[in-house]
Parts: C-alpha cells; structure tokens; sequence
C-alpha cells in the first residue's frame, strides 16, 4: 500500500493508561500478514506513560489521536468510527494482541459475504505476562445462532470484532452504556443486519487486576440486565428485577461457580418454557434456535445443580419439555452455546 491508496481497513485501538501492555498490542497489528490497512490509535486523557510508548513509532500506517482529557470509552470509540478511512474497521484493545492471520482472515470472509455487517471470532486467554493459556473462548458461528444467543449473553468477542465501518458510523456507541457498550450495539446491529463469527483463534485476550471489566462488574451486571431486558421485552416476556438476575445465572454459573438448588431449577423449567411460548406468537428468533438454545441453558443448569442434587436433577431435566430441544446436533455445539 502506497502513502497514497486508501487502507481497506482501519484498525482501531483505544488506549487508556495501558503503558505495559499497548506496544505489544500495536506490534501484532504490525506484523499482519494483510498488508493494506492503517492503525488508528485514540489516547483517551492517559496520565501514565502510553503516550509517550505512542509516539515512540515512527511507522507510516500509524495514526495517533488524543482527547483533550478523559472522556471515557463510549465517546472514544465513537471518535474512532469518525476517523476510521478504512472499508473495514478492525477493533483491538488496547492489553490484548492480535494473531498475525487475524485481518487476513475477516477481510476474506467479509468479502466474500456482504450481507453480513460484522464479523467475530475466537478468543484465547493469556496471563499479565503475555503468556498463553489453555482456555479459549469459542462463539457461535452462524448468524441466526450470534443473534438468538445474544438474549442470554454477548455472543461477540469485541477484541475481535472486523465490521463495515459504514454501518457500525451509522449505530455508534451510546453514551449511557459506560460498560458493556459492545453488547448494546451488537443487540440494536442484530435487529436489521447479519453478523457471524469465525471458528478460528483471532486474538489473545490478557488477563491482569487492573482490566476494566474487573474493576466495574456490578455496573456491567445493571447494563447487562438492561440489555437483556429490551430484547425480553421485543419477545413479548414481562420479567421481574429477580427474573433478570437469574436469567444472567444461566450464563454465568461456570464462571462463578453457582451451583443451582431445586428452587432455582423450578424457576428456570418455566422461565425457558415461557421463552419459547411468547417466540411462538411473536417469532423474533427462529424455532429450532432457540429451541436449541434454550434445552442447551437447561441441560447445564441441570448438569451442574447435579453436584448439589445428584439425581434429583437429572430426574427434573428427564420430566421437562425442555429435553425435547437436546439432539445430536445439540449434542455437538454444546460446547459453544454453554460459555
């Protein structure tokens, strides 16, 4: 790419107090094996020394812009769409790092699909260090599945997200979602337009004490709640506030550790049940997804509640209607539907 040729994406990195870790973040864009594509950098009021590992790089496809003081990361993403003079906008934070195949990857698969606006993938985990780990965390694939999951959790990895820039301009970040801003745009994108994820590692997400989503998680948790509350309210449910927080646990019990009762159990039977009833009048998912999805959410409930109840909980999960949704094709993506 020549000084002249407009970058067929623009890689996106908003920074904020990430001296340790940003230059290994911008070094992975650096080696991409696609070679046409510009890094914007958004300096967002650090009072560390990011800005001065910024301007440490004199290469050409680097960009850097600076708030005039902390605005916070909404406004800091939307400036990003602003700037952005690529087709493509690949969005990266700041203590992660990408995979030298990443835009490579999402160029190929976005041109060759125009009907779908963004595109994920796979992440793996690393330590503070930069060391890698074992986990992994995979998304659904296919269109109609991101779109029905995204009623339980965020089905996107935002460090891996590649979208047309058009559009993501047209959506912007809201300035009342201060934390989970990412899942807020995914839901209002999935309402009109497609979006998928690549069955493929793409970046490493870092893992440290000073992340963001460490520090804010009951403020996540109340936006979460609000998210997931519209799309229950577009499906036709009325839900309680104790119904919203249950409905996260069906998500969260691995990560947490919950290991649910029988109380818990005879909520969620008649919870996903009641799902899948007001689908049937309103239909904003596909039948068998979510069906799918939902007999998935209660096969694990069931599964981990065993530890607690032995076979009580199989015996539960054998007498709901909800064990009609597990098949063989469920059999194989549980591992997907269930992180």
């Amino acid at each position: 790419m020549t000084p002249h040729d407009p970058p067929k994406v623009t890689v996106f990195i908003p920074v904020y107090n990430r001296e340790a870790y940003i230059g290994a973040a911008i070094e992975s864009i650096l080696r991409q094996s696609f070679p046409r594509f510009e890094l914007l950098l958004v300096d967002d009021g650090s009072t560390d020394r990011s800005v001065e590992v910024l301007r440490s790089y004199a290469d050409p496809r680097i960009r850097v812009v600076y708030n005039e003081h902390n605005r916070g990361i909404p406004h800091t993403r939307n400036r990003g769409l602003e700037l952005a003079r690529g087709e493509y906008i690949a969005l990266l934070d700041s203590d992660d790092t990408a995979q030298s195949d990443r835009l490579q990857h999402q160029v190929t698969f976005l041109d060759r699909h125009p009907d779908i606006v963004q595109v994920g993938g796979w992440v793996r985990r690393m330590d503070a260090t930069g060391r890698l780990l074992k986990k992994v965390k995979r998304q659904p694939t296919a269109p109609d599945e991101v779109r029905t999951q995204l009623l339980f959790r965020c089905s996107l990895s935002n460090t891996t997200i590649m979208a047309q820039t058009a559009i993501l301009r047209e959506y912007s970040y809201r300035p009342n979602f201060p934390r989970c801003q990412d899942y807020d745009l995914h839901v209002r994108l999935s309402k009109r337009h497609k979006m998928a994820n690549i069955p493929h590692i793409l970046t490493h997400a870092r893992v440290h004490p000073t992340q963001i989503t460490a520090q804010t998680q009951q403020l996540g948790d109340a936006k979460k709640e609000e998210i997931i509350g519209q799309q229950l309210t577009d499906l036709g449910v009325t839900c309680r506030p104790q119904d919203l927080s249950a409905h996260l646990t069906l998500s969260r019990m691995r990560r947490f550790q919950i290991i649910p009762d029988q109380t818990y159990l005879d909520w969620a039977d008649a919870w996903l049940q009641g799902l899948l009833e007001a689908n049937s009048k309103t239909r904003c998912y596909p039948a068998s997804v979510l069906q799918r999805a939902v007999s998935a959410k209660w096969a694990y409930a069931c599964q981990v509640a065993s530890q607690r109840l032995g076979w009580t909980a199989w015996r539960r999960f054998l007498h709901s209607p909800l064990r009609r949704g597990i098949g063989s094709h469920l059999l194989r993506t549980l591992p997907v539907l269930l992180r």
